[in-house]
């Protein structure tokens, strides 16, 4: 009997110390070791520490006027679609606009063998309805409230604390789909609703000889009212009714559907209706998928000057610079995950070269960006506080919406952050190695500083699109300016 006793201490003394020690053990069974070690996985002290990061602002947001692109999401599989279309599997084609369901199908192709995030404009207003109509009758289609400001205020308004007008062309489903939260000004309302199609496709999903290597989506619509920002200019009217704490901005990439000239023209109006703003509330811009350079440089140069903070993804930060001749425009696409050091270089330059300095009249001073893997929020001194827990925030969202959980459940997501990196591929560097029980790593560089943290990766996400939204709305709701 003693034994057995002895046996039974001898084993709870072991399970103790593989407990404990668990995360240094080579070559434990896995499902034993993550049974063992479950609280000190990198995943659950990434979250921990994300925890302990993550606290309210001093002085929150009460009131965010979000515009002004809104619209109906239709989400279901590309690939399903397509098939449903009788659209054969094809060679990838880059489309900068798309004009038949040749083009569709090669831009389809061209993004989904590279993971990557795509919206295009489909040109053809008669062969887009038929393609919606086929869509949204589709058995695995859903409707979802879209377009970046309203997926922005209606991810705001799930904090009951805070009041959101909306300003967009939103039709009769929308307005249905939306919080009741949310405040539509009545000249926003509009007879029919907008609709934008996104394909998604799952990591691993094949599609003739095309392989997804990661989970994402392609976006196209045919849509006119947001094409042309018709509801700018009554976004910046009711400003001062509403009387808001902060302005979110989005849509400006819908303009390219128009003629150069029209867009060129529209881009003036817009950047005296964002002049127009008080100079008192702060300005979030919102970028989106982009294919046209010269547009993208007429927004560097004649709106960031007018925002105070930007929200863009790696596609972006990349065109960007390559549009504005920035550090590492000759890079061609990233290679797996983006580097540290390379985004870190584009993020200062933008604010070195395009942000608020003494000599400059720019009121920009910060950028939130984010990637699968990562996210880096980067502000001038002096000027934005609380970031640490934005930044954290930020990624939290992004785990919990991919997964489409309250919370984050560290079994259905994983680390793709490199464990190590550098700071900057063209100074001095500093190398730094993450830990993640401290997840948000902080330096500075010039007066400038840079807080960055892992994302926890989503395995089988649920529906990716929104994705960048959430994480801006999440890290803005987090974020305190300081008063000048």
């Amino acid at each position: 009997m003693w034994q057995r006793s002895v046996c039974v201490g001898l084993l709870a003394l072991a399970l103790g110390y593989l407990c404990l020690l668990g995360p240094e053990l080579p070559g434990l069974p896995g499902s034993l070791l993550g049974a063992l070690r479950w609280g000190r996985s990198a995943e659950g002290r990434t979250l921990a520490g994300w925890q302990a990061a993550i606290v309210r602002p001093a002085r929150a947001w009460a009131r965010v006027a979000v515009g002004v692109n809104a619209c109906v999401d239709v989400v279901l599989s590309g690939v399903k679609l397509l098939e449903a279309l009788g659209l054969e599997p094809a060679d990838g084609k880059n489309h900068a606009v798309l004009t038949s369901g040749q083009d569709l199908r090669e831009a389809f192709a061209h993004f989904m063998e590279k993971g990557a995030a795509a919206e295009r404009f489909f040109s053809d207003a008669d062969a887009f309805h038929r393609i919606a109509r086929a869509a949204t009758e589709h058995p695995g289609a859903q409707l979802y409230v879209g377009g970046n400001a309203a997926l922005i205020g209606q991810k705001l308004a799930t904090n009951p604390d805070l009041k959101i007008l909306l300003c967009g062309p939103v039709g009769p489903k929308l307005h249905e789909l939306l919080d009741d939260n949310v405040v539509v000004p009545p000249e926003s309302m509009q007879e029919r609703d907008e609709f934008h199609l996104i394909l998604e496709y799952q990591a691993g999903e094949e599609w003739g000889r095309v392989r997804a290597p990661n989970a994402n989506r392609f976006i196209f619509s045919h849509d006119l009212s947001n094409g042309a920002l018709n509801m700018l200019e009554v976004f910046v009217s009711s400003l001062e009714e509403f009387r808001p704490d902060l302005v979110v901005l989005s849509g400006l990439h819908m303009m390219e559907g128009q003629s150069k000239e029209a867009r060129q023209r529209r881009l003036m109006e817009a950047v005296a209706s964002i002049s127009d703003i008080p100079t008192d509330i702060p300005i979030h811009l919102e970028l989106a998928s982009m294919t046209d350079q010269d547009f993208m440089s007429n927004i560097v140069h004649q709106v960031f000057p007018l925002v105070n903070s930007l929200g863009l993804n790696e596609q972006e930060l990349l065109f960007l610079t390559q549009a504005a001749a920035g550090p590492h425009a000759s890079l061609a696409a990233w290679s797996g995950v983006p580097d540290v050091g390379v985004v870190s270089d584009i993020l200062f330059w933008i604010l070195k070269e395009h942000g608020k300095t003494a000599e400059r009249a720019s009121d920009l001073t910060r950028i939130h960006f984010h990637t699968l893997a990562y996210h880096i929020l980067v502000t001038v001194d002096g000027y934005w506080g609380n970031q640490a827990a934005a930044v954290a925030a930020g990624a939290r969202a992004a785990g919990t919406q991919a997964c489409a959980t309250d919370t984050i459940d560290t079994s259905k997501v994983f680390l793709k952050a490199p464990l190590e990196f550098v700071t900057s591929q063209l100074e001095a560097p500093t190398k730094i190695s993450l830990n993640p029980d401290e997840p948000v790593v902080r330096w500075h560089r010039e007066g400038v500083s840079f807080h960055f943290t892992p994302v926890l990766v989503c395995k089988d996400p649920v529906r990716t699109v929104g994705l960048g939204d959430a994480i801006s709305a999440e890290g803005l709701l987090y974020s305190e300016v300081y008063l000048q």
